[in-house]
Order: structure tokens, then C-alpha cells, then sequence
């Protein structure tokens, strides 16, 4: 009941830790009225104040001037009723009244000056400076575009007031006026002190975060685009005070060619296109939208569905129409009101933007759509990066055929896109054989041949091996016995099959092509063969021998671990063949070939050096072989031996190779996305988290691309653990977000997926978000509770549930949770855990004052003492001495805040006894031990010389046991003691 003042102040209270949102509102609307029947003004002052804030920050623009009307009134009428901070406010706030009406198209121009006037006569009666007026002077002069470059100077030079902005505010808007002229470098470096984190508030730095997006991508700072993205979205997501920020994300997603991640943002955000209480700041979002949608509809997805206003289903042509109606009627309003074409300026600028990037910026997350257009054209002035590079399609046909043929006789791998627009053109239509090219039937064998090579890269080898068997066919009746012979060995060792005697099979087929292609090379040589049909015949010989070896590879690896046996001696006797006859023929590709297959076969047995050198030497019959493109591979093989033998920058150095011949080749087969991760995993052992992060988010979206999405989330939590690793939580967070949303929460490996939420759990919890991370802490609990070889699982998750619960200030809950985990450590004891779980539980509940904290405290302390008495002697992985010490400490504590210092001292000097127990492993904890006994000794029982006595002594035994930053905290702390 809210009959008495008293009543409504403490619902006011309640009401301010609530976050910012509807409910909020709503009940700031009621506690006005409320408030206004009592002869209280002060209690009014409050009410109205609160709901002015709540206004501010849901984007209710239109209504928060009004409120302040009422408290100058208030002000005017009764200026005792204001405490000293509520009297603060009513200057402070004349500048929300100022920037809440630049945001209504239908207050006049000449109102909002008016307001400006006020506030310049009620600052000056006031004795205060006039700096915070020239800024609202200015923020109109950006606004409308009249009068600027005075207004800025009149503000940027005043002197800074205790009303001014607070710092990070104002460097984000000194950061936009240079972003505004043009100088992108010159507003980032400006905007250092709020994006690199030593400067915020409460709108800071997720506001900035959002507005240096684009600046960052122009200047080819994209890792600090990523991060900000990533981190800065996560703080405006949903939020109605922050459509602009939000529609600044869509427009950075179209943009850095994000699409699918812009649509769902879109979709996050569904309920602001509703939002209508700030028209400027709904422009922005409307505008970002816009920007978005068009570089969808301009990519062919006019048709894609995606998320509008609430109400009906929405593709994206019809909601792009619909954004740029609203957004023009609004851009006409406030181009009218202000009489200038500022505003419509502004947003045409944005509209005209095109793509600052060539390729999708990879972000690290997963999306739905994580690319929209496979194929997208470079935008103007961006070069197309090496991986469209390649060589070029000749529009005519023959000439198109020629080169393909070309390249398959080199075996260049650009020689696959080639072929594939062979085919395409002859099953369209807008091609036809040319007798010039030789018989039809040879066409049809090179086109299954190819297609049969498409078909194995995606696991369908029966279909691959009938399309090699028609070849072979085609090639028989051109009388080509060579290519056909060739064509049937693949046709073999392509088959993937763990059936033995279909392995059988196959094994005696290509002993077969093996004793044909033997027969065949004793036959003298066709009357009228060329140096070139020599080639082509020694090529097909080769690429026999080369078959049969793959096929031994297969079975060897199928014998694994054995390092001996039928399978591998097979493989010695082929892959020896191999080598010699290339050696013999001079063709040192395929010399590389054998070399490679033995070596990866020795790293997988673990014989590291001999894959080494096999793989060096395959490298170098790659150089000699004048086919840099077949280095690609080896070189991977050789990064993940220099990564086990901790040579991360070798390893780096090799796949950065490789993957560069990969794209200058067009090697579109070569396996990109793993790579990638392998350069991530090598960046991060080189302390190289720009790299690794770089990398890793490359991976990520390339797995997807390839429908690997296992992968892909595999990869994902690798990137999130080095982002908290390196202290970007957030970071970190956002990635785990994305991992464990929607549909790929329920897919993948469970225990993996686990795992995340674990991270995400404690990642929320670090950055002080902690009921979301309580509410992770629960979901993961119930997932392990069915884990019936791992109950110590559920005892860890209880446990840290039930403390992100108190730390949330969810009591109730809390208790529930660490029922929960004291249940579980019944059955899978952890008392390590749950005796850490009691002490903060001791701790949290003395921060929180409750009426009964002390002995609540003291209660926990001592179920901690029986958990810790209760463990056998015997048990593994727990230290009774540090047990004890921990609770020993923790009720020194306690007991200090309570102010029983004698209690307390007795407490530590026993943690500090406990902790002795662990000899050297005990050091750290004893040093922290000392200083809290010191602590109590000094600042409560005022026995300072007997403090400087025992600092003294410790900090020596730490300077001994070689532990400096302790000596260094207990000889400050003495310090101090000796200067009282």
C-alpha cells in the first residue's frame, strides 16, 4: 500500500534497482501519482526525478521535458524540499530537456532555444560556468547544420564545470565532430581514452563503441571493429534508449558484408520499430535498417524473409520499403522544422555507402545465415582479394575448353573451375562441341572425370567411381588405353570402404592396373609418338602407381597404430615404387607425393623426425618440380609438427604460405577452414591474440560455409577461451552467446557445449552481469544432474549457481542452489569446492547487511569447518591444511566487520598456523593471512607497534621464499602503520 509517504520513498527505492525498461516506467508513472496527494513536496522531487531518469533512458523523449517543467516549478516554489543531490539535478537535467527536443520534430526550433536561455539565466543566477550552455548550443548547430564551426569554438574552448558532461560523453561527441569532417584518424584518436577503457559511464563506451565502427573499418582497423561489434552491441541490444546505437550495428553488418548476422539483429530487436517516444534516435535505427536491407535487395535476397514490426511476415524488399517511407516521412519533418537539409544530408550519406570490405569481415559468431551470396563482386576502389584470384574464363568456348585441358596436363587445381563452366555451358545451351576439339566422346570422358573428382571431395564415392568407370569406358573407345587404364586405378582407390572384402577387391584391381600398366610400358611406343605423347604416357604410368600407393595409404592408415604389418609393408613396397619411377621419369611432383604420403604416415605412428624430413624433402621436390601450387599441403602437414614441437612461429610462417599458394592458385579444394584454425591455435602460442582471434573467426565462418558446423561451434569455444584468456570477457561472451543460441544449443557434442556454458556462465558472473550468469549456472545444473559418471560436475555448477545467485542479491534462490550443492557433494564429494562456496556464501551475506548477517556469516563458517572435518585422511586432491586456513580466514574477516577484533585476531593468527602446515605451498595464503591479522591489529585494536612488529617478520620470510609483490603489499601496509 502506497498510504504513506514513507511507503512511496521506500517503493521509490525498490524501483531504482530495477534495470531500465516498461516495468520500470510504469512504476515510476504510478509513484508520481501517488506521491502528489501528500503535503511532501520532497517525496514529489523524488518521484518526478525518477520518472524523468526513467524517460531518458527508454527513449520516452516526447514526455521528459514535461516532467521537468513540473520540478522547476517544484524548484521555484519550494527549493528546501531538494536534497543537495536532487538540487545538482535540476541543473544537470536542463541539458536531458535540450537534447529530448532536438529529438521531437514538432517542438518548434524556437522552443528549444528558449530552454537554452532559461538554462543560460538560472546557470548564471547560480554562479555556475557557462560551458554546459555552449555545448547544447552546439549540439543544435550540428543538429540543423547553421551556425557550426562558431558553436564548437564557443564550446570547445570554455573550461569544463562540474555540470559539464562527464568525460567519456564529451570526447565522444568531440569524436564525432571530426568523424564528421572527415577525419577518421583524428576521432579515433580522440575517442583512445573511451574505446581503449580507461574512461566510461554509464552510456560509455557502448555509444562510442557503436559510432566508431565504421571509422575503424575505413582505417583498416577491423580486429578493434570486431571487438567493438561484438561487445558493444551486447550493451544496446533491446534497449529503446539506444535505437540509434542499434540501427549503427545494422548498418556496420551491411556493411562489413555481414548480412546474415544484420538480420538477426533485426530480429533481436523486432520490438523498436515499435518504439516511438524519440523520433531522431528512431530515424537512426530505421536508417541502419535501411542501409542493411538495401545491400540485401541488391544481392538478389529481396525475397528473404526476415523481422519487422510485430504483426505480419516481412521479406526483406517489403520491409525496405517499408523503413524508407517511415524514414522519409520522418527525415522531411525534421527538415522542415529546422529549415535546413541537415538531417536528410546526413541520412542520404549513409544511404550511399557501399561495402568497405571485399569479403565478409568474420566476426567469430555463428548466424543463420552465415553468408547469403556465395559470390559477391568486389565494391568499387576494393581490390578482390587473392582468393576470387585465379585464371581467367574464356568467353569462347574452345578456347575455354583448351585452357582447361591445359591446366589439367600441368596439374594446376584452377584447372576444376574451368571445367565446371565447360559443363555448365553445355548443359545450358550457350555452347555446343567443336569438332576442332576432337571427337565428342573425348569431351564427355574429361567432363565425368571432373565431375567424378567433385563427387569424392564430397564423400560420395560410389557415385564418383561410376562416373570414373564411364570415363574409362569413353576412353577405351577412343582407343585410349592409357587414360583409361589411369581412370579405372581411381575409380579403385577412391572407394572408401571398411568392408574387408570389398577392401579385398579393391585391392586386387589395383594389382591388376598395376601388372596392365607394367605390360603396357614394355610395349614399344606407338608408331609416330611425340616427345609430347611420351609425357602423356609416362603422366598416366605415374598417376597408375600414384593410385595404387593411395590405396596402400588407406589401408595402412585403416592398421594404425601398428607400425608394422601386411597394410604397411604394402604401403613401403608402393610408395618406394612411386618414388623411383618419378625419379626415373624426372617428374618430381609425384616424388613429392610419395615422400608426403610416408611422412604424414609416420607422424600419425609418432615418429616425428622422419615426418619431418619426409616433409621437407617433399617440399623440395615441389620446388623442382615447377607446380608450386602442390606446396600447399605438405607445408600444413609440416605447420602441426612445428606446432608439437613448440615452434609456433615456424608453424605460422608455413601456413601463412600455405594458404597464400592456396588463393594465388585457386586451389578451392585445399582445406581452408582447418587451416585457418591451426593459424589461430599457432597465433595464440605466440601470444599473438590480434592473430589468433583473427584466425579463429576466419575458421569459424568457413566451417559454416562448408556446412561444418560442428566444427564450426568447436572452433568458436577455442576463440572464446583465447579471448578470456587474454582478459577481452566480453569478447569472450558474446562469441559463447552466439554458440549456445538458437538450434545449435541442442546439436553438437554435449559435453563440449557443456563446457561453454560453463564459460558463459562465469564469463556473465566476472563481467558483474549476475543473475544472467546465475540463470546459466541453473540451465547448465539441470543438463549434468542426468550425468551419471560425473556428479562432481553438478556439485561445481550447484556451487557456483547458488554464489552468482547471492551475488545477484537473489537470497532465496540462492538457498535453494546451495541446498542443491551441498546434496550433490553428498554423493560426489568436492570439499574443496563447497568449503569455497561457504566462505563466499559468509562473505556475501555480511556485504549485503542483512539483519542477521553476522550470525548467518558464522553459520556458513561452520558447516564449512564440519565439511572440512568430514574428509578422510587419504583423500586425493584436497589439502586439510589450506581447508582449514581458508575458513580461518574467512571468519577473521567476518568477525572484523562485526567489529569482535579480539575474536578476529584469534582467527587469523590460526589461518596463519593452518597455512605454515603447507610448508612452501603455503606461503601466499600466509602472507595474505599476516596482513589481515596486521590489519585488525592496527585500524581495530590500535596495537600498531605489535602489527609493524609481525609485518616485519613476514615480509623478510616472503622476500626469502622469493615471493616480492607480498613483501612489497606488507611493507606499504607498514609503512603506513609507521608514519601514524
Amino acid at each position: 500500500m502506497l498510504d504513506t509517504p514513507e511507503a512511496v520513498v521506500e517503493a521509490l527505492r525498490e524501483n531504482n534497482e530495477r534495470p531500465h525498461g516498461l516495468q520500470r516506467t510504469v512504476t515510476a508513472e504510478e509513484l508520481v501519482e501517488a506521491a502528489e496527494p501528500f503535503d511532501e513536496p520532497g517525496v514529489l522531487v523524488t518521484a518526478l526525478l525518477e520518472l524523468m531518469r526513467s524517460y531518458e533512458f527508454t527513449g520516452e523523449h516526447r514526455k521528459s521535458p514535461v516532467v521537468f517543467a513540473r520540478v522547476l516549478k517544484l524548484w521555484d516554489s519550494a527549493p528546501d524540499s531538494f536534497s543537495e543531490w536532487e538540487a545538482h539535478q535540476v541543473f544537470w537535467r536542463f541539458k536531458w530537456v535540450t537534447t529530448s527536443l532536438l529529438q521531437v520534430p514538432d517542438v518548434p526550433l524556437a522552443a528549444i532555444r528558449g530552454w537554452i536561455d532559461q538554462m543560460r539565466t538560472r546557470y548564471a543566477s547560480a554562479d555556475h560556468g557557462m560551458q554546459p550552455v555552449a555545448a547544447m548550443g552546439y549540439h543544435v548547430a550540428h543538429h540543423t547544420g547553421e551556425g557550426l564551426a562558431d558553436a564548437y569554438d564557443l564550446w570547445a574552448t570554455r573550461p569544463r564545470t562540474e555540470l559539464s558532461d562527464c568525460e567519456a560523453c564529451e570526447i565522444r561527441h568531440f569524436a564525432e565532430h571530426r568523424v564528421a569532417a572527415g577525419d577518421d584518424a583524428g576521432a579515433l584518436e580522440t575517442w583512445q581514452p573511451v574505446l581503449g577503457g580507461s574512461m566510461g559511464c554509464t552510456e560509455e563506451p557502448q555509444m562510442s563503441q557503436a559510432r566508431a565502427l565504421l571509422p575503424l573499418l575505413r582505417a583498416g582497423r577491423v580486429d578493434e571493429a570486431r571487438s567493438h561489434h561484438l561487445t558493444g552491441y551486447r550493451q544496446v541490444r533491446g534497449n529503446t534508449g539506444m535505437q540509434d546505437e542499434v540501427g549503427l550495428h545494422l548498418e556496420f553488418c551491411g556493411l562489413s558484408r555481414n548480412e546474415g548476422r544484420g538480420l538477426e539483429i533485426l530480429a533481436e530487436n523486432r520490438p523498436l520499430f515499435e518504439a516511438t517516444g524519440a523520433p531522431l534516435a528512431r530515424l537512426g535505427f530505421l536508417t541502419g535498417a535501411e542501409v542493411l536491407l538495401a545491400r540485401l535487395t541488391e544481392d538478389g535476397h529481396a525475397d528473404t524473409a526476415v523481422a519487422g514490426p510485430p504483426g505480419r511476415n516481412w521479406t526483406a524488399g517489403e520491409l525496405l520499403s517499408h523503413v524508407r517511407s517511415e524514414a522519409d516521412r520522418l527525415t522531411t519533418a525534421f527538415d522542415t522544422r529546422n529549415a535546413t537539409t541537415a538531417v536528410g544530408d546526413r541520412r542520404r550519406a549513409r544511404l550511399a555507402q557501399r561495402p568497405l570490405l571485399a569479403e565478409p569481415l568474420p566476426l567469430g559468431l555463428r548466424t543463420s545465415r552465415t553468408r547469403l551470396s556465395a559470390a559477391r563482386a568486389a565494391p568499387d576502389g576494393v581490390p578482390a582479394t587473392a582468393a576470387s584470384a585465379g585464371s581467367e574464363v574464356p568467353q569462347d568456348f574452345v578456347a575455354l575448353v583448351r585452357e582447361a585441358r591445359r591446366l589439367t596436363a600441368a596439374g594446376h587445381p584452377g584447372d576444376h573451375r574451368l571445367w565446371s563452366r565447360v559443363e555448365e555451358r553445355l548443359a545450358d545451351g550457350s555452347a555446343a562441341h567443336d569438332d576442332v576439339l576432337g571427337p565428342e566422346e573425348l569431351l564427355q570422358a574429361e567432363i565425368a572425370d571432373q565431375r567424378a573428382y567433385r563427387l569424392v571431395t564430397k564423400d560420395r564415392d560410389a557415385e564418383s567411381s561410376g562416373e570414373l568407370k564411364r570415363a574409362a569406358e569413353l576412353y577405351e573407345g577412343l582407343g585410349m588405353p592409357w587414360h583409361a587404364l589411369s581412370t579405372r586405378s581411381r575409380s579403385l582407390a577412391w572407394l572408401s570402404t571398411t568392408d574387408q572384402a570389398e577392401r579385398d577387391a579393391i585391392r586386387a584391381g589395383l594389382d591388376e592396373t598395376l601388372a596392365e600398366a607394367a605390360r603396357l610400358m614394355t610395349q614399344a611406343p606407338t608408331e609416330g609418338e611425340d616427345a609430347e605423347g611420351r609425357a602423356e604416357r609416362e603422366r598416366e604410368y605415374l598417376t597408375v602407381l600414384y593410385s595404387a600407393t593411395f590405396g596402400a595409404y588407406q589401408d595402412a592408415i585403416r592398421e594404425l597404430p601398428e607400425a608394422a604389418g601386411s597394410a604397411a609393408e604394402r604401403f613401403e613396397e608402393r610408395a618406394g615404387t612411386l618414388r623411383t619411377e618419378a625419379e626415373r621419369l624426372s617428374v618430381p611432383h609425384h616424388v613429392a607425393n610419395a615422400l608426403q604420403f610416408a611422412a604424414d604416415l609416420a607422424a600419425r605412428r609418432g615418429d616425428t623426425a622422419r615426418a619431418e624430413d619426409g616433409l621437407l624433402a617433399a617440399l623440395a621436390a615441389v620446388d623442382a618440380s615447377g607446380r608450386p601450387w602442390r606446396g600447399s599441403r605438405p607445408r600444413a602437414l609440416l605447420a602441426q609438427l612445428m606446432l608439437g614441437k613448440d615452434e609456433p612461429a615456424r608453424a605460422v610462417e608455413l601456413l601463412h604460405q600455405a594458404l597464400a599458394d592456396a588463393a594465388r592458385y585457386d586451389d578451392t579444394d585445399f582445406a581452408v577452414a582447418p587451416t585457418y584454425a591451426l593459424l589461430g591455435h599457432a597465433a595464440s602460442h605466440l601470444g599473438d591474440v590480434t592473430g589468433a582471434v583473427r584466425h579463429l573467426s576466419e575458421a569459424a565462418a568457413r566451417f559454416d560455409q562448408d556446412g561444418d558446423h560442428d566444427e564450426a561451434t568447436d572452433v568458436r569455444i577455442q576463440l572464446a577461451d583465447v579471448l578470456a584468456r587474454s582478459g577481452r570477457q566480453a569478447d569472450a561472451v558474446a562469441v559463447l552467446e552466439s554458440v549456445l543460441g538458437g538450434e545449435s544449443a541442442a546439436a553438437g557434442d554435449v559435453r563440449a557445449l557443456a563446457q561453454a556454458r560453463l564459460s558463459l556462465a562465469r564469463g556473465l558472473r566476472d563481467l558483474g552481469e549476475y543473475l544472467p550468469a546465475a540463470e546459466e549456472f541453473l540451465r547448465l545444473a539441470d543438463i549434468v544432474a542426468a550425468w551419471e559418471d560425473d556428479g562432481q560436475v553438478l556439485t561445481l555448477v550447484a556451487a557456483e549457481a547458488a554464489t552468482a545467485l547471492a551475488m545477484a542479491d537473489r537470497w532465496d534462490a540462492a538457498a535453494t542452489a546451495y541446498e542443491r550443492a551441498v546434496a550433490a557433494h553428498t554423493d560426489a564429494p568436492d570439499p574443496s569446492l563447497i568449503i569455497h562456496m561457504m566462505c563466499e556464501f559468509a562473505r556475501l551475506t555480511m556485504l549485503a547487511r542483512q539483519a542477521d548477517g553476522l550470525d548467518t556469516a558464522l553459520d556458513h563458517l561452520t558447516q564449512a569447518d564440519a565439511v572440512c572435518a568430514a574428509v578422510p585422511e587419504d583423500a586425493e586432491d584436497f589439502a586439510p591444511w589450506y581447508g582449514r586456513g581458508t575458513v580461518h580466514y574467512r571468519r577473521a574477516r567476518v568477525l572484523a566487520e562485526a567489529e569482535r577484533f579480539e575474536q578476529a585476531l584469534a582467527e587469523a593468527e590460526a589461518a596463519i598456523a593452518a597455512h605454515e602446515e603447507g610448508a612452501e605451498h603455503g606461503e601466499v595464503p600466509r602472507a595474505e593471512a599476516v596482513r589481515i591479522a596486521a590489519l585488525i591489529e592496527g585500524n581495530g585494536l590500535a596495537r600498531f607497534q605489535q602489527a609493524i612488529a609481525r609485518l616485519t617478520a613476514a615480509a623478510a620470510r616472503c622476500r626469502q621464499a622469493g615471493l616480492q609483490e607480498a613483501a612489497h603489499i606488507l611493507d606499504a601496509l607498514r609503512q603506513d602503520y609507521l608514519k601514524r
